[in-house]
């Protein structure tokens, strides 16, 4: 029987914000798709936006854009960082520390997906690993204090491809360089996202520290999320596809924006569309699959990644 959406029938939408002017919110990935469209909800309620963003050009004209629809004094600012070298995620949090002094959430939105062929980062991971899982974890970890003293949150972005491909971390072969395949190295990289989440959640809650952190997943949007990385004939399929199956990039933002910003969440959830599949539709709480709960992966992907990034973590 299918769970009544606490929010309605039209599910969680923006028009339940109210004014979030004194708010600053952190968002990977800003400067298009979701991200974007996330950062327009937060301006439009008087909030304040910094984007973490790999290209500079993109960025501004992103920001060249936003000040056009919401005025020249919306407060929106971007510092560079790109998520697949840690060293450009370190310098980026230092730069963030001196010059964010509240961050009321930290949105890991950025992604990349289905690179056709086996890419590794400087760092020697698995493209899609590294800068989905890794250099998340790392920037959360670098900039916890921050949030904690704003009582803040954590938002992952994750997907429903967490559930799809192996449905496990393949800890023997984490570049999968025996047998690279797009579609499970990149559920690999969702599902790791998610572990360390519940997992944070986990480690949040034994310490007492006043963080929370929310899980949620865009469904399926129409974004430019696999127009850098995919084959091809990938492209062209999604381009088809979306026109049937997908919803837009402002509605695939909504989930996160309400981890970010609705007063009432709870823990230990997955929030996204739940219609077709959880693809589209009205954002409410979305089935978790038991894969995502795996404690003894969790904790041992948590050491792993401490070990992957240099940084001694405890929440």
């Amino acid at each position: 029987m299918a769970k009544t959406n606490p929010f309605g029938p039209k599910g969680w939408t923006p028009e339940r914000l109210g004014s979030l002017t004194g708010k600053t919110y952190l968002i990977t990935g800003a400067n298009s798709g979701a991200g974007f469209e996330a950062s327009r909800v937060f301006l439009s309620k008087g909030a304040k936006v910094v984007m973490l963003n790999r290209n500079a050009d993109k960025s501004t004209a992103a920001i060249a854009s936003l000040k056009e629809e919401f005025g020249s004094d919306a407060d929106v600012t971007f510092v560079r960082m790109d998520l697949g070298a840690l060293n450009s995620v370190r310098e980026a949090s230092e730069e963030i520390l001196e010059k964010v002094p509240h961050i009321d959430a930290l949105i890991c939105n950025a992604a990349i997906a289905q690179v056709a062929k086996q890419q590794i980062t400087v760092d020697g991971f698995e493209s899609q690993l590294g800068v989905n899982h890794f250099g998340h974890f790392l920037l959360c970890g670098l900039l916890f204090d921050r949030v904690e003293a704003s009582a803040g949150r954590i938002v992952v972005v994750g997907s429903n491809a967490y559930k799809m491909g192996l449905k496990k971390i393949q800890f023997e072969d984490l570049n999968f360089d025996a047998n690279y395949t797009a579609w499970n190295s990149y559920a690999q990289s969702k599902l790791a996202q998610m572990m360390f989440a519940y997992e944070l959640q986990r480690r949040v809650e034994a310490a007492g520290k006043n963080v929370t952190v929310q899980v949620c997943h865009p469904g399926a949007s129409r974004t430019n999320l696999l127009q850098e990385t995919a084959s091809t004939l990938n492209k062209i399929a999604w381009a088809i596809l979306s026109r049937f199956i997908a919803q837009s990039a402002e509605r695939g933002s909504w989930p996160e924006v309400m981890c970010a910003a609705e007063p009432e969440v709870d823990s230990v959830k997955l929030y996204g569309p739940t219609k077709r599949g959880q693809m589209v539709g009205p954002v409410g709480e979305c089935p978790l699959d038991d894969c995502a709960l795996d404690r003894e992966a969790a904790a041992k992907l948590w050491t792993l990644s401490e070990q992957k990034t240099s940084l001694a973590w405890s929440p």
